[in-house]
């Protein structure tokens, strides 16, 4: 019988997997960056609305809770943006590899915010990513603001997630779930109406990419988004950080095999990423050992 740590590392893994594939569904869909993001959490509130709405799950909270929320909500969005943004101007498997700098981030955010205390050895994974990102990046000098981009998505990505490893002690994951996506909603409509975005062009969505959003918004977010906050209740933000490091894995593998020649890459980019792989295992074995998972 699975304990409630090791059940939820496993379903962490199963929504790794899924956010490696929302990489691929970002290449496919046409839209630009930020209606891309929009329209993802747009869909994914009203997802988990209608779940909340059969499931009767009370959606009323504090008002410190609320602002709280929101402007976790305004992290994820950014972060979004810019995994998309760095997509839409390198590729798939430059952008994921860059992600696997969330580990390293939040070894470094938790104890600025919450004054843990720092671990030797998650500094050291942190540091054995970076060596990874080195070899890929020693070879791949053509992708500069799509690196940086990538780096910039990582970073909120890890902010996010200690930020949440907090409030999914005292809060339902998918009430959550549901302000912090609304909230991402109402800042980017906002900056929308500010630059007048918003026209008849922007809501002129092609079946393709109308199909792509669905799958997007109710898998590979409102499922997702409210899966991985339900297993920080088990888990650590840095397992869940570091595990995440396994998406560019499974978004390079899905990307060679659907992009074939745009997303080839050199040898030694597979070498860095094999450092990853190899970085993510030990430290399930470690915490397991320690029996932090």
């Amino acid at each position: 019988m699975l304990n409630d740590n090791l059940k939820s590392y496993l379903h962490l893994h199963l929504i790794v997997f899924i956010w490696g594939f929302t990489a691929i569904l970002g290449a496919l869909i046409s839209l630009d960056a930020l209606p891309l993001v929009w329209f993802r959490m747009l869909f994914a509130v009203a997802f988990i609305a209608i779940y909340c709405y059969f499931k009767k799950l009370p959606l009323k909270i504090s008002t410190k809770s609320f602002i709280q929320f929101i402007f976790a909500g305004l992290i994820i969005a950014l972060h979004w943006f810019t995994f998309f943004h760095a997509i839409k101007i390198s590729n798939i498997s430059i952008t994921l590899a860059c992600l696997s700098t969330g580990a390293f981030f939040a070894s470094l955010i938790e104890p600025i915010l919450y004054g843990k205390k720092i671990v030797f050895y998650e500094v050291f994974f942190g540091l054995m990513v970076v060596v990874g990102l080195y070899i890929i990046f020693n070879v791949e000098v053509n992708y500069v603001w799509g690196i940086l981009t990538a780096l910039t998505s990582a970073f909120l990505s890890a902010l996010f997630a200690v930020i949440n490893s907090k409030h999914i002690k005292t809060h339902n994951a998918t009430v959550i779930s549901f302000y912090e996506l609304s909230g991402g909603v109402i800042f980017f409509t906002i900056f929308l109406l500010a630059t007048r975005s918003f026209s008849a062009d922007f809501f002129m969505i092609s079946a393709n990419d109308f199909m792509y959003l669905m799958i997007l918004s109710s898998v590979c977010t409102a499922y997702a988004f409210i899966a991985s906050t339900t297993v920080m209740k088990f888990l650590s933000p840095y397992t869940v950080m570091l595990t995440i490091n396994l998406e560019p894995i499974y978004g390079i593998i899905l990307a060679v095999m659907l992009f074939e020649e745009k997303e080839k890459m050199c040898f030694e980019f597979y070498i860095g990423a094999l450092v990853i792989l190899l970085t993510v295992l030990l430290n399930a074995v470690l915490k397991y050992r320690k029996k932090l998972i």
